[in-house]
């Protein structure tokens, strides 16, 4: 019989509101989980898989889909329950802390001991540990906003609590196909010197990676910096350009209003001497006339 406040917490409310986007099978979350059981399918190949802290056993589904003999067990009976019946035989409600019963090739834990106390978290590690030589392990660094992360820590803790265990990282897998914190944790009976060696190895490559990154940002910087140069003399270059042909402009606008100016009072004086030249002839016609009246009144006379 498990806890019910337990179950409270991790009830139907919980899966909606508590997994960033809500936590259903829909096409979103077939997606992901298809694509996370590819990768354990293609870069691991297991035969028998756990997933510990299965919840709604969306892992398991995408893997037996796979043709893999897969289980999974989760503490809380809403999730267990709403699974889809073709897989809830496969499921079973119980604690990751509690013996499972056989061997796996391969334990898959996302996003589980952070919900969990410190000593349960650890006593789930042991029990992985004595019941699979190989580990897919992801838990948040990171996440303090969910109200059900009581116990999150940083990777180098729970590394330290696996290699307490003889499991120590696969320095040459790269599981960030799961979440970019994700470690593939694995027994190993290697010597201290050969483990010192490919982990130094390994974080000398990425020592270089990082350096030549930080190189190249530097080198781009500069040049970012030389071409925001230029680009300012090449505007403060056409702000000129464009104030001389502003002034330009103003000052052919000038000379066009004068111009016209001269043009409208010559026009106008010409009109007026033509309007003086009409009057006159008016008059001279006007007198001519009158004269030949006056003459052709004295010869009928």
């Amino acid at each position: 019989m498990t806890d019910p406040n337990i179950q409270n917490l991790y009830n139907e409310y919980y899966y909606a509101t508590g997994c960033g986007a809500p936590y259903c099978r829909n096409e979103h979350w077939t997606t992901f989980f298809g694509h996370i059981a590819n990768q354990i399918v293609t870069s691991i190949g297991p035969q028998r898989v756990l997933d510990a802290g299965c919840a709604l056993g969306l892992l398991v589904e995408q893997l037996h889909l796979r043709g893999v003999e897969v289980a999974g067990v989760d503490i809380s009976e809403y999730a267990i329950n709403t699974a889809p019946e073709s897989i809830r035989p496969l499921l079973r409600i119980g604690s990751i802390t509690e013996p499972f019963g056989q061997r796996y090739d391969l334990i898959v834990c996302i996003e589980v001991l952070e919900h969990m106390p410190r000593a349960a978290a650890e006593q789930a590690v042991i029990n992985f540990c004595q019941h699979s030589d190989d580990i897919l392990f992801s838990s948040s660094p990171l996440d303090f906003k969910e109200a059900t992360h009581c116990n999150v820590q940083p990777i180098e803790y729970w590394a330290d609590l696996f290699a307490r265990q003889g499991f120590v990282r696969d320095v040459d897998f790269d599981a960030s196909f799961l979440t970019p914190w994700a470690i593939r944790f694995r027994r190993s009976s290697e010597p201290l010197h050969r483990i010192v060696r490919d982990y130094e190895r390994r974080f000398w490559e990425l020592w270089k990676a990082n350096t030549d990154l930080r190189e190249l940002a530097v080198e781009q910087r500069q040049q970012m910096e030389a071409l925001n140069q230029q680009v300012q003399h090449l505007t403060t270059a056409l702000q000129m350009t464009t104030d001389q042909m502003h002034a330009q402009y103003q000052q052919l606008t000038t000379e066009h209003h004068a111009y016209t100016a001269r043009i409208e009072q010559d026009l106008a004086v010409k009109i007026n001497h033509i309007q003086q030249l009409k009057l006159a002839l008016e008059r001279l016609e006007s007198g001519r006339v009158m004269r030949i009246m006056r003459a052709f009144t004295r010869r009928l006379r």
